[in-house]
């Protein structure tokens, strides 16, 4: 058998040396004839991973997935039968079962020092009255808020569902593109990402938050705003409160502004200042946040990596009540009441 030894270099020796681009290695080709179908195989992923390197992670992902035989829906098993309405959505994660436990104590902690501290023995039954309705009117609705949050579906994708039978349904035509997540072999409409910890693809995936044990996606993306607006307004509810305690404590006898003692008084409204000045700043930065990305209709993580805006643009009003529900109402302020998304575009598989 005949065996021809070719040595390609990209180091410049002469007139007939090769040029090549940068990034190329010496290489040494052993070609035979019965191996040049073997050999035409290797420079084409040779050229793949090449120009992959130079493509960044979200780029190479994507080019993966548009490769038809990359979906490989004879390796999908048939997804499961579906639960009923009635089942509750909730993420089996520690992290965010302590997260969430957390939160409910130190709610409820505020709720008890305001309460029992600093408004109980009643100075006056107006300011006590109004002020204990208030606060704790409004802690209700935050807690709502962040169980609505945590229970609800955020918009998980079908697991499973990248089968023959299901791709067929599609009726692709030459040209269009599906994509598939090779985690949860799902086949993931636009704009939904896959979260690690809730092992499933959410549709308009914000983020996931450990603080509601939950995805943020376009389900309860609603209760999570309202979550952060609720613990945002008694925080500095509370903290206002504790001005007014200290002024009057200092003004009048100690004793006289609490029934627990001085130093235990003094403790507490301490420990309930730092509280809410922090949770203050952070639940304000969030609601911020979130407010802006659903008036700009672009979630975290597409901002964060720069997706490319493929989705009809809209008014930030229209954003806010495809979010809220449609029509504007007092229902936006509510925990209890689903939004009623309308006329809003349904998330397509094709793109």
């Amino acid at each position: 058998m005949n065996r021809a030894r070719i040595v390609l270099t990209s180091t410049a020796g002469g007139a007939d040396a090769v040029r090549f681009p940068e990034g190329f290695r010496k290489l040494e080709v052993f070609w035979t004839p019965d191996n040049k179908a073997k050999r035409a195989r290797a420079c084409r992923r040779s050229r793949s991973r090449s120009r992959s390197r130079r493509m960044s992670p979200a780029q190479r992902t994507r080019d993966i997935e548009r490769q038809a035989g990359y979906l490989k829906p004879e390796h999908c098993v048939p997804p499961p039968p579906r639960s009923g309405a009635g089942t509750m959505w909730f993420i089996r994660d520690g992290c965010g079962i302590t997260c969430a436990v957390i939160t409910w104590f130190l709610v409820l902690y505020a709720e008890f020092v305001v309460v029992f501290v600093m408004l109980l023995p009643a100075r006056s039954a107006a300011y006590s009255l109004f002020n204990g309705a208030l606060f704790s009117g409004l802690a209700f609705l935050a807690l709502a808020s962040h169980a609505k949050a945590m229970c609800t579906d955020p918009g998980a994708v079908p697991k499973g569902n990248a089968t023959k039978e299901f791709i067929e349904s599609l009726q692709l035509k030459p040209g269009q593109v599906v994509y598939k997540c090779p985690k949860c072999c799902s086949i993931k409409p636009d704009r939904a990402h896959h979260c690690s910890v809730c092992k499933r693809c959410i549709k308009k995936m914000d983020h996931h938050c450990p603080w509601v044990n939950n995805c943020v996606g376009e389900n309860n993306q609603k209760y999570f705003v309202l979550f952060t607006m609720y613990i945002a307004l008694i925080s500095f509810h509370a903290l206002l409160m504790a001005a007014f305690h200290f002024v009057f404590c200092f003004e009048e006898d100690w004793k006289k502004c609490s029934s627990f003692s001085p130093p235990a008084t003094v403790v507490l409204l301490i420990l309930l200042c730092f509280e809410g000045l922090l949770f203050l700043i952070f639940t304000a930065v969030m609601f911020g946040t979130q407010v802006h990305s659903i008036c700009s209709d672009e979630t975290g993580i597409e901002q964060l990596k720069k997706e490319e805006r493929r989705w009809a643009k809209r008014s930030k009003w229209m954003n806010m009540k495809v979010v809220f529900g449609h029509p504007f109402s007092i229902a936006w302020l509510s925990p209890f009441a689903s939004p009623d998304h309308g006329k809003a575009d349904l998330y397509q598989y094709i793109v």
